[in-house]
């Protein structure tokens, strides 16, 4: 594959990468892109979410880092964020995208079944009950991500939540192997930055906890994620204040001391410093205006019963 050093990074294919808001999700199918890829996808990794495909039509090759597969629809993959993957598919071919971001798969963790810090891919029969009921799944969430008045984002991720936890059913568990150490090494500090971003722990401490050296632990980060150990451990707290922010009616300085803050002077300049505002304008602005999420950014997919000429995502 690609080497990794030459991988670019996308929000979505073909559009360049940028913050994701907290809670974000997308949902697209994959030949809404046709004209971007012509069927082709070329080696490509995002940095700040995690998807997973259902192939409900037609087949062709699949690549996830070293790994390649030939499949046929029915086929559903789950790609961690900064996993490099690529397809090639036949002209007829289409599946369902759902990109789900990490602070909400993080959310989901607990309650699914399927390792979300692994790749794993699996093809089935469209015949096989476990299948059908992956199918209506995909239709639910497609379904609740283009509601027509609006949509539900804990149903959305409660749709998607059920949907991982199909997957592990279907394939009783992942054998894929990551290729690369520096890959598991950043895996392992993500894992551990989630567990202890909130006790301002320093990059040493984390370099002892993983029994590395600074050099290779920053050299890792970098390249799977793009980001040093301590941009790492800014961007989570960062993603919890806004978390917090967002979702609880929790005091600025209450939440600042929740993500290792004391001061919250200090919370509110690291805050201001990568976002442009303060905590409490950038509350007061999601909830003068709820919707204006990632989502707004794109354009919206009619169904078909919308527009019956329409291509894109509709009931199988």
């Amino acid at each position: 594959m690609t080497d990794r050093h030459d991988v670019p990074t996308y929000f979505v294919y073909g559009e360049p990468t940028r913050v994701l808001d907290v809670g974000f999700f997308h949902v697209e199918a994959v030949m809404e892109r046709r004209n971007v890829h012509f069927g082709h996808v070329s080696p490509h990794k995002h940095p700040q979410m995690g998807q997973i495909t259902y192939w409900f039509k037609g087949g062709g090759t699949y690549r996830i880092e070293d790994h390649t597969w030939n499949f046929s629809a029915p086929t559903v993959s789950f790609v961690p964020s900064s996993v490099v993957h690529a397809f090639d598919v036949e002209e007829h071919s289409d599946a369902v995208v759902i990109s789900i971001s990490d602070d909400q798969l993080r959310s989901l963790a607990a309650s699914v079944d399927l390792p979300l810090d692994a790749p794993c891919l699996f093809e089935g029969s469209p015949e096989d009950p476990a299948w059908i009921r992956l199918d209506r799944l995909s239709e639910m969430v497609v379904d609740e991500y283009l509601g027509t008045t609006s949509t539900s984002p804990r149903l959305l991720a409660g749709l998607i939540g059920v949907m991982l936890s199909q997957i592990a059913r279907l394939g009783g568990g992942s054998d894929f192997t990551e290729a690369s150490p520096s890959k598991r090494l950043a895996a392992s500090l993500r894992r551990a930055i989630d567990l202890h971003y909130r006790e301002d722990w320093t990059v040493a401490r984390y370099v002892t906890l993983l029994a590395t050296t600074p050099h290779l632990l920053d050299k890792a980060a970098r390249e799977t994620f793009g980001q040093s150990v301590k941009e790492m451990l800014m961007e989570r707290r960062l993603l919890e204040a806004k978390r917090l922010l967002m979702f609880t009616i929790r005091s600025v300085e209450d939440i600042a001391r929740e993500i290792g803050f004391e001061d919250p002077a200090y919370f509110s300049r690291f805050f201001r410093k990568r976002t442009g505002i303060s905590p409490a304008a950038w509350r007061q602005g999601r909830i003068a205006s709820p919707e204006a999420d990632d989502r707004s950014a794109l354009p919206h997919r009619q169904t078909s019963t919308e527009d019956p000429a329409n291509p894109e995502i509709q009931a199988r």
